[in-house]
């Protein structure tokens, strides 16, 4: 279907961003043909290009008709390489636009690739590539070399090549030009970029012939998935889309590609999710796993055991992209997406206690086993000492799942404490962690009566949020999947949470955060993935076709979504919204009731 893109004084819709990556960087390109976000030279870092969340000076990479269009879009098949079809009065055109590769994996520079072939009549485009202040931190400046003009910006260099692209203007901080397409022409406006390095300057011959052999490289990799069930093109989608957050030279995991996309439009809940998440990489490598990919999992197994042991001997909520502890966060003075501040760099919830990420080690680990790995003897080691910690530590106050500034008794925090020793007592009798599996199995034991007699209300007929509390919390969803509870309590709390929580196929986190933010995407697909843990597969199957309905046209999701107009809410793309729908779609699958 054809759409008017619509840009309201610099900024778009959520749902109108689409990314690509080259497994360092990710951009997001607006459906106007605009890149509105590309940190340079890995996702974490400063955003050369962010106009995303400073409208007036983020800088950006315009690609667009001079006459009014309307935009088709796609991604190619079995890639992350995004064709935008626009049509004017007078013609057609087709952009291709990649973050390629080299070839033997990613390029030591990033480069941006747009390809415009021409497909009927005439179009004339035009096309500006814009630094921008870095967040408020810095000034851009063009300089001319003997090579020509490059961009410079706060130790980030940019060339900007092409072939047939019309290059002219663009004044001090900016390169631009204009060219007109017909049928079968074909041009190319390459951005090459570098941080504290010299930069490469491309051959438009060269990344031409690059652009097909990235598209090639990423169907290899989707070829290697071995899921065929329902809903494969969304899970597949999905798929792709975490492994644009997979960082290769670590192999860490980011838990979103953006920073301070607002959770509301009153402000205040925004925040940087440019880190790797202990349960998002636990999550994304069970998903990764079941479709039997062996590079990544391993990758992110030895970044997370390597951050631990770095950073331990406390088991952390997240770690940066290099395995580092985060620096207190630190606001920046630009207005955010339309206006909605603050801008973040940063996240204040590295030094929270969250013992739900015991469970998701521990869990993650007995996933990698079963899947052929064997551990070595200082991974098992650790893995006792955590278990040992858990044993110490389960009835401790915590902040949850959703870091929250309360420490309480959190029920979903418990159970991943019973789902860490549980996995702990299957890894000692496998032989691949020593210590002592009778201590485990009686704390895990113990920890199932203590939630059993505490965190259940008859009177609402769910697990509550906490002991003795109203409150229902959507996390403990995800303890059906554990095992915890497959049973009558655990269907009878999925439908106290559709009754309070849900609008629709949609559901917030937690009693009270309808007044505070959108819908969480992942809780619906927890409903889904817990209907059909407890024998209500139709009902998941249901649910799920709704669920996937709500992604962009590319297939896309945010973090949130506000239930009243469906617009995105939250940072994007959401590595937990997508491992959400994947886990759903996989249950459904092997517990029945998929359509």
């Amino acid at each position: 279907m054809a759409i008017q893109p619509n840009r309201e004084n610099g900024s778009v819709d959520l749902r109108s961003y689409a990314a690509i990556g080259d497994g360092r960087t990710v951009a997001l390109i607006a459906l106007d043909g605009a890149v509105d976000w590309l940190p340079i030279p890995a996702l974490d870092s400063a955003p050369t290009f962010a106009r995303l969340l400073d409208a007036e000076r983020g800088g950006f990479v315009e690609l667009q008709p001079t006459e009014p269009f309307t935009v088709t879009r796609r991604y190619v098949p079995g890639t992350n390489v995004l064709e935008t079809t626009f049509r004017t009065a007078s013609g057609s055109a087709r952009v291709t636009d990649a973050l390629v590769t080299g070839v033997a994996g990613r390029l030591p520079w990033v480069e941006l690739a747009r390809r415009i072939d021409g497909i009927k009549g005439a179009v004339t485009f035009r096309w500006r590539v814009e630094p921008g202040t870095m967040l408020g931190t810095a000034q851009p400046w063009a300089d001319e070399t003997i090579h020509g003009k490059v961009l410079r910006i706060d130790g980030v260099t940019l060339a900007v090549r092409g072939s047939k692209h019309g290059q002219h203007g663009g004044g001090h901080r900016a390169i631009a030009g204009r060219f007109t397409t017909e049928a079968k022409s074909r041009h190319l406006v390459i951005i090459a970029g570098t941080a504290d390095e010299p930069v490469h300057m491309p051959h438009a011959e060269s990344t031409d012939a690059v652009i097909d052999r990235t598209i090639a490289s990423w169907k290899s990799w989707s070829r290697e998935f071995s899921y065929d069930g329902p809903w494969a093109d969304a899970v597949q989608r999905s798929a792709l889309a975490l492994k644009l957050l997979i960082h290769s030279p670590t192999g860490a995991i980011a838990a979103a590609a953006t920073t301070s996309v607002p959770e509301t439009m009153d402000g205040e809940k925004n925040w940087d999710y440019r880190f790797g998440w202990v349960r998002d990489v636990a999550y994304t490598l069970d998903a990764l796993l079941k479709f039997g990919l062996r590079e990544e999992p391993h990758a992110a197994v030895s970044w997370l055991l390597s951050a631990i042991r770095r950073n331990g001997p406390e088991l952390r909520v997240f770690y940066t992209l290099d395995g580092a502890l985060a620096t207190d966060p630190v606001k920046r003075d630009v207005a955010g997406w339309r206006g909605v501040g603050p801008v973040v760099v940063g996240n204040p919830a590295g030094d929270q206690l969250q013992l739900g990420v015991y469970g998701d080690l521990l869990r993650l680990m007995r996933s990698y086993v079963a899947a052929g790995n064997v551990l070595d003897v200082q991974t098992g080691r650790l893995l006792a000492t955590i278990a040992d910690a858990v044993c110490d530590q389960w009835q401790l106050r915590d902040s949850g799942m959703w870091e929250l500034p309360e420490l309480r008794e959190y029920t979903s925090s418990r159970m991943g404490c019973w789902a860490a020793l549980d996995a702990a007592v299957v890894l000692c009798e496998q032989g691949q962690v020593p210590g002592s599996a009778e201590r485990w199995r009686a704390e895990r034991d113990a920890i199932s009566a203590w939630v059993s007699a505490n965190c259940w209300s008859a009177e609402l007929g769910a697990w509550v949020a906490w002991p003795g509390s109203d409150r229902l919390d959507a996390s403990v969803l995800l303890h059906s999947i554990t095992g915890f509870d497959r049973g009558p309590r655990m269907s009878s709390t999925i439908d106290a949470i559709r009754q309070k929580l849900a609008v629709g196929p949609l559901v917030y986190r937690y009693t009270g955060a309808e007044h505070e933010e959108g819908a969480f995407v992942a809780c619906g697909f927890w409903v889904a993935s817990a209907l059909a843990c407890v024998g209500r597969g139709a009902e998941a199957s249901n649910l799920m076709g709704e669920l996937v309905a709500l992604g962009n046209d590319v297939g896309l999701y945010a973090e949130m979504i506000d239930p009243e107009d469906l617009s995105f809410l939250g940072n994007l793309p959401q590595a937990l919204s997508h491992l959400a729908l994947i886990s759903a779609a996989t249950t459904i699958a092997e517990l029945g009731g998929a359509k």
